[in-house]
């Protein structure tokens, strides 16, 4: 009698993509939902995110975060519209849908109301609204799901380590402690205990706190061992160069991106973007210099890793570049209400984002021992 054990074939770590690949990608899709509002635009971009994450997510955890953000999705579109219909729309309408009672306000709430007139054209203007916002927070779920929080903390420049251990801590803290209600619950079951109501939450409770203080503790002696928040003496005028390079490449970022995603900024908005993240990065550069760390087998940014993130940045330079070209297909009106149609480039620019899904390796199915007997 004998007894192997089969396992799959496990993937190179030189096969990976770069974490920071897919956040690029991520926000590419996010940047070309946030200049339109063509539904048909928005739906496409929900169903590239989906497939690529449907094809390359792996078990791990953080993976599963993608379903949360698609109901969070759902749910702004559901209060977008609760608002359009209780607090009205600035937009006007002909086609009447109902007439709520009013609630009378007093003279210096111009402008506002609770109740009245509900026009369909209000209810098409809201949903577009939300579904824009849905289709973004989609975007940031599925660069959630795909790329992994504690091997992009490696990647992270050394003057954000400190910040990024605090966020992957964070973020790492809910699915573990998911887990452990799991295994706690699944544990009392087979014991034939109560696993449900006040009295199985209060005795599952104590356990589930237990786990994540021990958790707590371990992590903080790893990190000590580790020469977590030592730093290095770096002259003055080191510290104050990389103090006014940050500062003001965050504030050239932010302005550059405001002007990207204002319709009338678009000439600036590049240049100022480009400019800020050059001066962030030299100051992050310098920054680098104070924190004592070595990288072990850090991510390499491949051929891959470019791709991906090339396919992000060309759906959203090609929906800039529509914007500018015919600014009506990407904002359909809705007075008069007209059919939204779907134009060709913006929507072939959004398939690029599918690009990811052939030229990334597949993920392993967890792997499963299984007894065979000779």
């Amino acid at each position: 009698m004998a007894v192997s054990s089969l396992r799959a074939p496990r993937a190179h770590r030189s096969n990976a993509v770069h974490p920071g690949a897919w956040w690029i990608w991520a926000l590419g899709l996010g940047t070309a939902a946030s200049r339109t509002t063509n539904p048909l635009l928005l739906a496409l971009l929900i169903g590239v995110a989906g497939y690529v994450v449907a094809a390359r997510r792996t078990e791990a955890p953080w993976a599963r975060s993608y379903g949360a953000f698609v109901k969070l999705g759902l749910a702004v579109i559901g209060i977008r519209l609760v608002f359009a219909v209780f607090l009205g729309s600035p937009i006007p309408g002909t086609h009447l849908v109902v007439t709520l009672p009013e609630v009378p306000l007093p003279d210096w709430a111009q402008g506002v109301r609770i109740g009245g007139r509900v026009t369909l054209e209000g209810l098409v203007f809201a949903f577009y609204d939300g579904l824009k916002l849905a289709t973004l927070l989609i975007c940031v779920g599925a660069a959630n799901a795909l790329a992994s929080p504690s091997r992009l903390l490696k990647s992270l420049p050394g003057a954000l380590y400190e910040a990024g251990v605090a966020v992957v801590v964070a973020m790492t803290f809910a699915p573990n402690l998911i887990a452990d209600v799991r295994r706690l619950r699944a544990a009392r079951r087979l014991r034939g205990r109560p696993d449900s109501g006040l009295r199985g939450l209060l005795q599952v409770g104590l356990p589930v706190l237990e786990g994540a203080l021990e958790r707590s503790v371990s992590l903080a002696a790893a990190m000590d061992a580790r020469g977590y928040g030592r730093t290095a003496e770096v002259p003055p005028a080191v510290r104050r160069a990389t103090a006014v390079l940050t500062l003001g490449g965050l504030i050239g970022v932010c302005a550059g991106t405001y002007g990207l995603l204002a319709s009338s900024g678009a000439g600036y908005g590049l240049p100022v973007l480009l400019a800020g993240v050059a001066a962030a990065l030299g100051g992050l550069w310098l920054g680098g210099r104070r924190t004592v760390r070595t990288r072990y087998r850090p991510d390499v940014w491949g051929v891959r890793a470019w791709l991906v993130a090339a396919s992000g940045a060309a759906a959203a330079a090609v929906m800039v570049w529509s914007g500018g070209q015919d600014p009506a297909a990407l904002q359909p009106p809705v007075v008069p209400l007209a059919m939204p149609q779907l134009p060709l480039w913006p929507a072939a620019g959004i398939l690029v984002g599918l690009l990811p899904a052939f030229v990334t390796p597949a993920p392993h199915p967890p792997t499963k021992p299984t007894e065979a007997a000779s």
